[in-house]
Parts: structure tokens; C-alpha cells; sequence
């Protein structure tokens, strides 16, 4: 079975029955071998429906009798894919979306509703002013795109929370977070660059090759790269790259998929060759191996994490790029004694909600809640009480995460300077940061993902006083 919408309508099957959306695109994909162009529907298709769920969810509920969750499962998928089709696809004909969708019906259960499933796509078309077609299943052809709308079908709220997140497809305690940040222009552009396909940086491996060396090599197979300023190993694809393994220089360890504000961390700690340091949640390894980079290799880095499989990726990372200072170890930083003031630096790159990386992960926002970030940030405060004991006198920590909440950044910094006396911020010198990266009066870093188009981070460097114990 090749069919892309079907394999589509599989995987998202499979989403909505608790399966992350990566894992389940990646076993329908493992079993059928398409063209290009068919795979990149089959992706586009499912991160797209799991990604504007809501926003479909609210269609179903103002174009139908009945709710979406009142919809038997599989059908409000079809019609997921229907309504995803017409509203954000601009290449489908809106004809062509109608009649694979009432195919689908037809073939996964639903033959004796093809009439409601036809019914209710051509209401929206109705609604936006587009006849697309006929009646019937096999209306004539009519170009549809989402900017070319007359008038929006979706009916939107007042409220700027619901109507962000009915517009956006974010649950509305994102947009809340956000708008507290942010205000509510900016909140929506953040919104929108969340829901764009995500880009892919890397960095190349200084101890192997050059910057010039993997852009021409590159170059040689027709791939595009441009470079990211004040981040010296940094490269970003432009347009489709195929396979990233069959590229030139990955096997041989020229270079490492990374994105540039995970790179931009590693520079804050600026590990020096000859250092111990200690990464304290290091799976699956990319700014361990930055940081073995960055330290000539030579030294030694403690590789800690809890996950055996994640740990196992990093391995096979440091044996590619061929790096020999790092040593793994298995467990959970609150838990190992045998640190205690061995660490010239400490990288803590705390497991957090990963609101900073949404557009990566299209199921994020549905999966992380209030409860869960509270439960997080009592993670990372227990993480950075226990992993600062690590660090020698005057030595340094980088807090880190992903996620773009207070709860899990800056109050959890606060909490933990308040209460460690011996703790103090520590702006590093000539630390250069990509323009308009946020540098707060007190001294962390945030990256905002629409001002920077990169991944949402936040980072601060601490430095521990000498007349500590």
C-alpha cells in the first residue's frame, strides 16, 4: 500500500491512541518504500494534523451536529486530514482533498458516511467563498490555498487566549505563558513560527575538517548551507537535504546535526582543553560532543544520564565524530557523591516541557500541562542543588533548557540563588551573542524563537565563589 493519504490517516491513528507522532510516521514509513515527494506528504500530513488539531477540532465542532470528540475516532482523523488539506495545503487542489477524503471514508469504515464527509468539506469551501466543484464526489477542479480565502470559515473568539489558541491550534495555557512574556503581537508571531516545518543546523567538527571544507563538499552534491552569525561551526540547510546519513562528511565525522541555540550553550560554558567537566543530563549527546570539540578533545568529560538507550546515541556520536574524552555514565546526577568539588564546569542541561521546541516536536503542546512544568521544575531545583556540589571554587555551571516557561528558568534560578549564598551569576567576557538574543539585567540569555529563527532556549552561567566550602 502506497497510498500517502492512507498511510497518513495509519500513523495518526496510531497518534491518537497515545503513539508519539515521530514514532508513528517512522513505522509507517519503515514499511513501504515511496518517492520523495510522496514521503514528504506522508510527514507533512500527519505533523500537520497533530499540529493544528484544535483549530480542526473547532471546524468539526461549528460545521457539524455533532462535536469532534463526539465523532467516532477514525473519522474525525479522516476529517482531520480532510480540513488540513483545504486549509493549510496550497499545492492540493480543494477538489482533489475533497475526493481522497471521502476515498478514505470509503475505505476505512465509513462508506455509508461519504455523503456527510463530502457534505462537510464543501460547507467550509461554501463558507470561504469556493464552490470546489460539484456536489458530487468528483467535483470539477478548483485551485484552493489558504491565502486566497475570501472569508475564513473558522468563527474565532473574542478572547485573545481562546482566540490565539483556536487560531494557532496551542492549548490556551501556552498562550497565557506567552502573552505574559510577550505581549500580543508578539505572542502571535511566536505562534506562527512554531507552526512552520522546522530547519536543520549543524555543526562541524573543528578537529576533522573546516567550515569551508563541508560547505564545499556540500556544495558538490547540489546542497544549499548558509552560515549563522557569532556561531563559528555553524551551518543551516536550505531547502530539502534527502537523507541526512548519505551526506557527505557524516560518516567520516566531519560534522553533527545540532541546532545553533543548543550550540550557542556550549559557548556560554567555554570549556577549556586539559578541564574536568561533567554534563549532568547529557543524552543523546550533542552538546557533549560540542563540548569535547571545543576542549581539543583533550581533558575529560563525564557523560551522565539515567536512559541506557539515550546514552547509547551519544556513544555512537563521539565514535563517529572520533572524540576520546568523554567517558559515559549511567544514572541520576542527584544521586552521585563521587563529584563533590571534582568539576572545573558543570553543563546542566535540565530535562524540561520543551516549549522551546514545539515546531520539532508536533505533539508537545498537547502533551505538557500546567501540572506536568510544575512537576519539571521541582526536578531541575533538585538537579541544580545537587549538581552544584560538583564544582571546584571559582569554578563555573550553565543552566540550561528548551523550554520558554518562567516556572522552569527563571524562577527556578532565583529560587536557587537565594538559597546559595556561595552562588552568584557570572556574565563571561567576550561571549558573543547572535543579534537581539534576549541578555536580561540579571544576567540569562533567552532565545526567542521568532526573533532569532532558532530553537526557544534559555541559559545562564553561574560561578561559584571561592570562599565557598
Amino acid at each position: 500500500m502506497t497510498n500517502p493519504r492512507q498511510l497518513a490517516f495509519i500513523a495518526l491513528r496510531d497518534v491518537h491512541k497515545g503513539a508519539y507522532a515521530d514514532v508513528a510516521l517512522d513505522r509507517v514509513l519503515q514499511k513501504v518504500s515511496l518517492p520523495d515527494n510522496d514521503r514528504r506528504l506522508v510527514t507533512e500530513l500527519v505533523y500537520g494534523s497533530v499540529r493544528r488539531q484544535r483549530t480542526l477540532d473547532t471546524l468539526i465542532d461549528q460545521l457539524a451536529k455533532k462535536k469532534s470528540h463526539q465523532q467516532p475516532l477514525d473519522l474525525r482523523t479522516i476529517l482531520h486530514l480532510g480540513f488540513y488539506q483545504l486549509r493549510y495545503q496550497e499545492r492540493i487542489p480543494a477538489s482533489a482533498a475533497v475526493n481522497t477524503t471521502v476515498q478514505l471514508a470509503k475505505e476505512n469504515g465509513f462508506s455509508g458516511l461519504t455523503g456527510f464527509v463530502n457534505g462537510l468539506l464543501r460547507q467550509y469551501l461554501r463558507r470561504a467563498g469556493e464552490t470546489g466543484g460539484d456536489e458530487g464526489a468528483g467535483g470539477a477542479e478548483v485551485e484552493n490555498s489558504s491565502s486566497s480565502l475570501r472569508t475564513d470559515p473558522l468563527q474565532l473568539p473574542e478572547n485573545p487566549v481562546e482566540r490565539l489558541g483556536i487560531l494557532h491550534s496551542f492549548p490556551d495555557w501556552i498562550i497565557q505563558v506567552w502573552l505574559e512574556q510577550l505581549g500580543l503581537v508578539e505572542t502571535e508571531q511566536l505562534c506562527e513560527w512554531m507552526n512552520q516545518s522546522p530547519t536543520i543546523d549543524l555543526r562541524i567538527n573543528p578537529l576533522r575538517t573546516s567550515i569551508e571544507e563541508v560547505e564545499a563538499a556540500l556544495q558538490s552534491v547540489g546542497i544549499l548551507v548558509r552560515r549563522i552569525p557569532h556561531l563559528p561551526q555553524a551551518l543551516r540547510f536550505i531547502g530539502n537535504t534527502g537523507s541526512i546519513q548519505k551526506l557527505p562528511g557524516f560518516k567520516e565525522g566531519w560534522w553533527t546535526v545540532q541546532d545553533g541555540s543548543a550550540q550557542l550553550v556550549s559557548h556560554l560554558l567555554d570549556p577549556q582543553p586539559g578541564e574536568v567537566v561533567i554534563d549532568a543530563c547529557a543524552a543523546p549527546g550533542g552538546k557533549t560532543t560540542h563540548m569535547a570539540e571545543l576542549m581539543a578533545d583533550k581533558g575529560k568529560i563525564w557523560a551522565c544520564d539515567r536512559t541506557p538507550s539515550r546514552l547509547r546515541k551519544l556513544q555512537e556520536n563521539s565514535q563517529r565524530l572520533n572524540l576520546q574524552s568523554i567517558q559515559i555514565y549511567t544514572g541520576d546526577s542527584r544521586h552521585f557523591n563521587q563529584f563533590q568539588n571534582t568539576a572545573d564546569r558543570v553543563l546542566l542541561d535540565a530535562p524540561c516541557s520543551g516549549l522551546g521546541t514545539m515546531h520539532r516536536h508536533a505533539d508537545a503542546r498537547w502533551r505538557q500541562t500546567p501540572e506536568s512544568v510544575r512537576e519539571l521544575s521541582v526536578l531541575q531545583k533538585e538537579l541544580l542543588t545537587h549538581t552544584s556540589t560538583f564544582v571546584k571554587p571559582d569554578g563555573v555551571l550553565v543552566y540550561a533548557t528548551c523550554t520558554l516557561h518562567p516556572g522552569e528558568n527563571e524562577e527556578v534560578i532565583s529560587a536557587f540563588l537565594a538559597e546559595s549564598p556561595d552562588w552568584q551569576i557570572d556574565c563571561p567576557k567576550g561571549f558573543e551573542l547572535p543579534d537581539s538574543v534576549h541578555n536580561t539585567p540579571q544576567g540569562w540569555f533567552k532565545v526567542w524563537p521568532h526573533r532569532q529563527d532558532m530553537d526557544g532556549f534559555f541559559m545562564v552561567r553561574l560561578r561559584k565563589t571561592n570562599n565557598s566550602e
